[in-house]
C-alpha cells in the first residue's frame, strides 16, 4: 500500500497529466505546442507513448478545427461509444451536435440492400446535414474509404476528418487515403486507435477552446 497516492477525484487527471509530461521530458520528447494537449490526452486515454510517433497532423489541422467548432461545426462519428465519450456540453456552447446515424433504421436497410457496412452508408447520411462536419472515425475503416471514394467523385467534401480507427483489415490502407487527401486532418497511422481515441482527440480541442474563451 505504500506505493498508492491518495488523492482527491479532482485530482487524479492533474496527476496523471504530470505523469506524462515527467516521462516525455525523461524520453527526451517535445511536442508542438499546438499538438501537446491532444496528444497527451490521446496518451492518457490509451497510456501509450507511441501515439507520439503515429499520430498525424495535417498543416494548421488544430486551428483549423477549433475554427470549426467556433463556428458551430457539428461531429459525426462512427460509434456510439464515441458519441457517448464526446462531452456534448462542451460542444452545444459552441452552437455544435455530436451524431452517429450507426443503429439508424434507414442505415440498416440501405446498408443491407447494398450489400455494405452501416459504416459506410452513415457516411452518406452525415452529408445530409446542412453546416460544417467534422467525422471522428474510431472504429471503421470503410467509413474513411466512404469518405475518400465521395471526395473523389466529387460528391460531397467532409470539412475536418478524425481517423483513427483500429484493427486490421483495411485500416491501415484507409487511414493512408485520407492523407492523400487536401481535407485537414488528424490521422494515426498503424493499427492503433479506437473510439476512446477518437472522442479523446475532440475533447482536447473542446477542452482548449474553453480554456481560450
Amino acid at each position: 500500500m505504500k506505493n498508492i497516492e491518495h488523492l482527491l477525484p479532482e485530482e487524479i487527471e492533474k496527476r496523471s497529466f504530470q505523469i506524462i509530461a515527467d516521462e516525455l521530458d525523461k524520453r527526451g520528447i517535445r511536442l508542438p505546442k499546438t499538438q501537446e494537449m491532444i496528444t497527451k490526452r490521446v496518451i492518457h486515454t490509451t497510456a501509450d507513448f507511441e501515439y507520439t510517433q503515429t499520430l498525424c497532423y495535417s498543416n494548421d489541422a488544430v486551428a483549423s478545427a477549433k475554427n470549426l467548432i467556433l463556428n458551430g461545426a457539428d461531429i459525426v462519428t462512427d460509434t456510439n461509444m464515441a458519441l457517448a465519450g464526446i462531452n456534448k456540453k462542451a460542444l452545444a456552447k459552441f452552437g455544435g451536435k455530436a451524431h452517429c446515424f450507426m443503429a439508424d433504421d434507414e442505415t440498416a436497410r440501405l446498408a443491407k440492400e447494398r450489400k455494405t457496412t452501416r459504416a459506410a452508408v452513415s457516411m452518406e447520411m452525415a452529408a445530409k446535414i446542412d453546416k460544417p462536419v467534422i467525422f471522428a472515425i474510431g472504429n471503421a475503416p470503410t467509413a474513411l474509404i466512404q469518405l475518400y471514394e465521395m471526395m473523389q467523385g466529387g460528391i460531397w467534401k467532409p470539412m475536418f476528418v478524425i481517423g483513427v480507427p483500429v484493427g486490421f483489415v483495411n485500416v491501415e490502407a484507409a487511414k493512408e487515403l485520407i492523407l492523400q487527401t487536401d481535407v485537414p486532418y488528424i490521422i494515426n497511422r498503424g493499427r492503433k486507435g479506437g473510439s476512446n481515441v477518437a472522442a479523446a482527440i475532440c475533447n482536447a480541442i473542446l477542452y482548449e477552446l474553453e480554456r481560450e474563451a
